[in-house]
């Protein structure tokens, strides 16, 4: 089982993500230690949800940010592959968090259904389709599991990059680091 590495100071951060981005983006986030009004360029892509809970505390074009449902990037290669080759950055953070939507999301077919039929104007058949459609392709299980599933099948695809998995905790609002 994955231990989570809270960061309350400097010394809790791993020694693999010393003098690298992801130091930067714990200090920045948890420690709140001073920004620079910008870092010029983008030092890291960061993989995150689309909880609007997740608010990430960062210099002005410090990072790259896809979100998306369930922090899952599948289908966003080419948004990976772009970032790394065309503006270099050589380091992506993969955020899952507490309380995701996307956990157990197959377990909501009702509450999803009549919401898209009721607020979306689609009809029950549209809904359901929708529904059976995608549910089981964002259904991410233990967010914990997921980002470190998701952080290899990365890792695999970009070898050179550093991909780190992080646990948002929407509970305190700091990101805890996953010790695989």
């Amino acid at each position: 089982m994955a231990e989570l590495i809270p960061v309350a100071t400097v010394e809790d951060i791993l020694p693999q993500y010393r003098n690298t981005p992801v130091e930067r983006l714990l200090r920045y986030h948890n420690l709140r230690e001073p920004q620079p009004p910008t870092t010029i360029r983008a030092e890291i892509l960061i993989g995150t949800c689309i909880d609007h809970r997740e608010e990430l505390i960062v210099p002005n074009e410090f990072a790259y940010v896809i979100r998306t449902a369930g922090s899952n990037l599948r289908n966003h290669e080419f948004q990976i592959s772009y970032v790394i080759a065309a503006a270099g950055v050589t380091t992506l953070a993969l955020l899952s968090h507490t309380d995701c939507g996307m956990s157990h999301v197959t377990q909501k077919r009702e509450a999803f259904i009549s919401g898209l039929v009721e607020r979306g104007g689609c009809t029950l058949e549209e809904a359901i389709q929708q529904f059976e459609e995608y549910a089981p392709i964002y259904e991410i299980g233990d967010p914990v599991a997921f980002v470190l599933t998701e952080t290899v099948r990365i890792r695999r695809l970009y070898p050179k990059i550093l991909v780190t998995p992080l646990l948002y905790r929407v509970e305190d609002d700091k990101l805890a680091q996953i010790l695989e």
